[in-house]
This record gives structure tokens, C-alpha cells and sequence, in this order.
């Protein structure tokens, strides 16, 4: 008999940079990850990109998403990857939502944000490409 050796769950950390107050999303994607078996640490409101860098090292954080509403995303997003580099964290992938043009998205991918979701986007395909990222499709 081959025994199935249990992984432990991914751990994600939903994050909301800068001065953006509405949570309402990132708190409806963290339920979501949660319900899908995942461990979400969810960092609050007004975080800097320092202290959510801080705090996926600290939680050892198998991703970390990005929610921003603000329009300060060209600005605080590759911030955090950078830091994640410098940090030797890069191999966190970082994954954003909000309202971010198609062209600052394309840019961001080029920076190594690895998936952004625009409005409208289901719970059922930021569940599975948060899968896919940590390297868990199934």
C-alpha cells in the first residue's frame, strides 16, 4: 500500500499597500483561498511595501497578493518585488488585483509580478492560479 504523504497547506499573505481603504475584495479573496483549503494571513490595511515584505519572510509565506484600488500600483508593487530580491525572497511570487490598466499590468509582468486579476475577475481562477503559483495545480 503506497501512503500519500499530506502536504501542508499553502500559505498566502493578502496585502493592501499604501494609503487604499477598501478591503472589501482582498477580505472576499482571502475567504476564498481560505475556503480552498489555503492559510491566509491577511496584513490589514495602509501596509507599507516594507512591512509586507517583512511579514512573508516572517510567515514564510508560500505567495503573497496584492490588492490596490488606489492607483499608486506602479509605484508600490514593484517596490515590493524589489525588496523581495533583495531580501533573497524572489522566489515568493507576488500576485495583484485591482484596478490596474492593461498596459501597467503588462509592465508589472515584466517587473515579476506573475498574475494580476482586473475587476471582475471569479474567485474560482485566483483560487487555482494561487494553486498554480505555489506549485500545487492538481
Amino acid at each position: 500500500m503506497v501512503r500519500q504523504v499530506k502536504q501542508p497547506p499553502i500559505r498566502v499573505l493578502i496585502a493592501k499597500p499604501g494609503l487604499d481603504g477598501h478591503d472589501r475584495g482582498a477580505k472576499i479573496v482571502a475567504r476564498a483561498l481560505r475556503d480552498a483549503g489555503m492559510e491566509v494571513i491577511y496584513a490589514g490595511l495602509r501596509q507599507t511595501p516594507e512591512a509586507i515584505v517583512q511579514a512573508a519572510i516572517e510567515e514564510d509565506v508560500d505567495l503573497v497578493g496584492v490588492s490596490i484600488l488606489s492607483g499608486a500600483h506602479m509605484a508600490l508593487i514593484p517596490r515590493i518585488v524589489q525588496l523581495l530580491k533583495r531580501e533573497r525572497a524572489s522566489d515568493i511570487p507576488v500576485f495583484a488585483g485591482g484596478i490596474i490598466p492593461d498596459e501597467d499590468a503588462r509592465r508589472l509582468k515584466k517587473l515579476g509580478v506573475r498574475a494580476i486579476f482586473g475587476p471582475g475577475a471569479s474567485l474560482e481562477e485566483i483560487v487555482t492560479t494561487a494553486r498554480t503559483l505555489a506549485g500545487r495545480s492538481t
